[in-house]
């Protein structure tokens, strides 16, 4: 669309396009004796005969409005545009896309400007537009409210002189109480993005906890986070929180590293870090990875665990080789006999003790023993109940092994004798993030135990957990039939061996050359809560202004 002259170029259609018109942009240049509907009129006419694509004919249009509002329309420019968004209803589907143009076009105005001759009349024309806006009289939506307060800058103050001014105290109450009105009607139809402008704008800071678990609940998270930044640390962290116990662990990321909450937030912050790093493993983007971790150590041990499900066992060697990371085993090279039959025997495993632990000395040596450890098999053992609708009975032996040791805890005598003790080393073994825990349908087993013992701290949050049977889709049978019907109390040894010879059958071998990405599912999880019931909570502003609707 050609404005850069006095004449804007039209194109006709039909069986004139042949025959090109031209239309007076003069309205554009000088306002002085230009009325808001003409002006509108030419606007109209412009952006429909123009010949560019809507968003060059937008931007060249708001070129053009601003460099009129630069030539003195009268009463003044502000004025002009509040004039113009009164008028612009009538022009229907075009009102929204114009109302933004020309706010935007004065917004650029008055950063050019160091004073506004109109600034009185302005803020009473402006003021009374909103109060019409939202009373119903004229029709624009909120995104033009937030818009034009925003540009205006029209505060409470504004709004409860002009309910003065206006006699309108008994129909409209205080300014507060219109506004506060006009968000809940806001929230009411979950326009929370506007609402939290409009709370923002008037310094409003009622709303809490529950306002901003509701806006997420909602998935407006672009809301929860204008406002807790507007309500400051307490509600950012209290984001962050909300999203790490969803697993929206980029969300977390972004409002961490953008707020400076690294050392409020260490944990979930490494955990965002994990999910990068799992991604970029995933797509077989190790190099990527690896860089990623900028050598830190724990990062570096969470790589080798993926590389090790991945059954890349020569990244296993290169990063513990390149960052001397001890205590990883390598993976068992394959005999030809499990190739074809695909299971483990008993001999394989070579378990150096088996040792019953059910006193405080044998719980804090087995703990140490664990600790040292960077992946261990873990299995939950509990009398079946076959009463319909009695409950189940507790877990009564929990095995824990290494590849050369298997402790079996006697859960029940420890609970009675040492309870705290008990709980103190089983939550350094089950959360702790340097240790990978190996399981065959962990979930049962979970919430088993947080069924037996909901004292426990210990089994009400995992770190570092990978199913077994996530990774093995073949045979079936469960673990027996991956590792026989012998291994009796060997389960948590079992599944040791069975994740080293992950390698043996994970990857393809018949790529073609010069073809070494694969991409792959991992399985491990990094954080595992315990199910806990939510209920759904009314946000505290919401209540309040229910509570004042209903006493009117």
């Amino acid at each position: 669309m050609g404005l850069e002259g006095r004449d804007a170029e039209l194109h006709a259609d039909g069986d004139n396009a042949d025959q090109a018109w031209t239309v007076s942009v003069h309205a554009f240049s000088d306002l002085t004796y230009t009325s808001p509907i003409v002006f509108l009129y030419l606007l109209k006419e412009c952006y429909i005969y123009g010949t560019c694509k809507a968003t060059k004919k937008f931007r060249a249009l708001q070129q053009q409005v601003h460099q009129a509002l630069c030539n003195s329309p009268q009463p003044g420019p502000a004025t002009f545009v509040v004039q113009c968004l009164y008028a612009l209803p009538i022009f229907e589907s075009y009102s929204e896309g114009f109302s933004h143009l020309i706010i935007s076009a004065l917004r650029r105005y008055l950063k050019a400007v160091t004073t506004s001759a109109d600034s009185s009349e302005e803020k009473k024309i402006t003021t009374r537009l909103f109060l019409d806006i939202v009373r119903g009289t004229v029709d624009h939506d909120e995104k033009i409210i937030v818009k034009m307060l925003e540009v205006f800058g029209i505060t409470l103050a504004d709004i409860e002189t002009s309910i003065h001014r206006l006699k309108m105290q008994s129909e409209l109450n205080t300014a507060k109480t219109f506004v506060e009105e006009y968000i809940f009607s806001l929230l009411e139809k979950q326009s929370y993005f506007y609402a939290v402008c409009l709370l923002e704008h008037f310094s409003i800071r009622q709303s809490g906890e529950s306002f901003i678990l509701q806006m997420i609940q909602n998935k407006q998270f672009k809301a929860a986070e204008k406002w807790a930044t507007f309500m400051g640390k307490s509600m950012l962290c209290l984001l962050v929180q909300a999203y790490a116990d969803r697993n929206m662990l980029k969300n977390a990321y972004e409002t961490i590293k953008q707020n400076n909450l690294q050392q409020d937030f260490p944990d979930v912050y490494q955990k965002c870090k994990e999910s990068s790093l799992k991604k970029l493993a995933e797509k077989a983007c190790w190099d990527v990875a690896e860089r990623k971790t900028h050598g830190d150590k724990q990062l570096l041990e969470y790589l080798v665990y993926l590389a090790m499900e991945a059954g890349y066992s020569e990244k296993v060697d290169e990063l513990c080789d390149r960052y001397s990371l001890q205590g990883f085993l390598k993976p068992i090279e394959p005999e030809a006999g499990f190739l074809h039959n695909r299971f483990l025997h008993l001999k394989e495993l070579a378990v150096e003790d088996i040792i019953w632990v059910d006193e405080v000395d044998g719980l804090c040596n087995a703990t140490c023993h664990i600790e040292g450890c960077k992946v261990v098999g873990l299995d939950c053992e509990w009398k079946p109940n076959y009463v319909k609708g009695s409950k189940p009975n507790k877990v009564s032996i929990m095995q824990i092994a290494s590849d050369k040791k298997a402790f079996v805890l006697d859960l029940i005598k420890l609970f009675e004798d040492v309870p705290d003790v008990l709980d103190n080393c089983l939550t350094r073994i089950l959360q702790s993030p340097r240790i990978l825990k190996l399981g065959y349908n962990f979930q049962c087993d979970i919430k088993q135990l947080a069924h037996s013992y909901g004292e426990l701290e210990c089994f009400k949050h995992y770190e570092m957990l990978l199913d077994i049977q996530n990774v093995f889709r073949e045979p079936r049978g469960g673990l027996s039939g991956l590792a026989q019907l012998e291994y009796a109390a060997l389960d948590a040894v079992v599944l040791i061996h069975i994740f080293h010879h992950i390698g043996n059958h994970s990857q393809p071998t018949n790529l073609p050359e010069g073809n070494d990405k694969i991409e792959w599912k991992s399985y491990i999880v990094s954080h595992m809560d315990n199910p806990k019931k939510k209920y759904k909570k009314r946000t505290g502003f919401q209540k309040a202004k229910k509570s004042e609707l209903n006493n009117h």
